[in-house]
């Protein structure tokens, strides 16, 4: 009698923590923000589909001021901008991301990010591309257009170049990036270079409008951290 057999392929410590934080990532419930809401003049923001379908509102993650730095403290995954922060042609967006207590708010890492290419924002048709870091030495490359789309794999990415905390409560600081240039779109943390990506195929039926319109941060939920130094620089 033939007998076939099964074996299970090896993973990498790396690979199995990131392929157990994508699971609980999915099982997890947002919290609420006590005194939730925008307190930054002229900025907005729009909760995930997913996060309003279950009951969540905008009013239970916090957008405020520390000192220089906007704090951000999520509640429901969500994405702000301010209207009058727009990029287009060839452009960086950077900014740093400091996370004074790693995973503060939730028991496996949360990613946070810059924002590019925002159009139609706040509607069901807005389109969006961000490059998001987590403090445990991975990033994802995402959008929406309008409906969510993959860029960089279904898992958080590894990167040597990405910053690890040391422990839980540890702090942590990621230096993101997003620059646009020619037909390449590229995310840089911590000044190297971690993905590359061929504009032609973000911008496409399904996924961006334009890599041209507004910038801001995007947060998944359950996490808190501050952002200095938002801005754009032109090419």
């Amino acid at each position: 009698m033939r007998r076939t057999r099964c074996y299970a392929l090896a993973m990498t410590p790396v690979a199995l923590a990131l392929s157990f934080s994508a699971a609980q990532a999915q099982s997890e419930l947002s919290r609420v923000v006590s005194d939730g809401g925008i307190s930054v003049p002229g900025w907005m923001g729009q909760i995930d589909e997913r996060e309003a379908s279950s009951g969540q509102v905008l009013e239970n993650a916090r957008l405020a001021m520390q000192g220089d730095a906007l704090h951000v403290t999520t509640g429901p995954a969500v994405t702000y901008w301010n209207p009058a922060n727009t990029a287009s042609d060839d452009y960086t967006v950077s900014a740093t991301f400091h996370e004074t207590e790693y995973m503060s708010l939730n028991d496996h890492p949360h990613p946070y990010g810059i924002v590019i290419g925002g159009n139609e924002m706040g509607t069901d048709q807005q389109s969006y591309l961000y490059c998001a870091a987590y403090g445990n030495g991975s990033f994802i490359v995402r959008g929406f257009g309008p409906e969510p789309f993959q860029v960089n794999g279904r898992r958080p990415e590894a990167n040597p170049a990405i910053h690890q905390a040391a422990g839980r409560g540890e702090p942590v600081t990621q230096e993101i990036a997003v620059s646009v240039h020619g037909d390449t779109v590229e995310c840089a943390i911590n000044g190297t270079v971690v993905g590359s990506y061929a504009r032609s195929e973000l911008v496409a039926q399904g996924r961006l409008a334009d890599t041209d319109g507004v910038y801001g941060i995007r947060f998944a939920h359950n996490t808190e951290a501050t952002v200095s130094g938002l801005s754009v620089t032109t090419h």
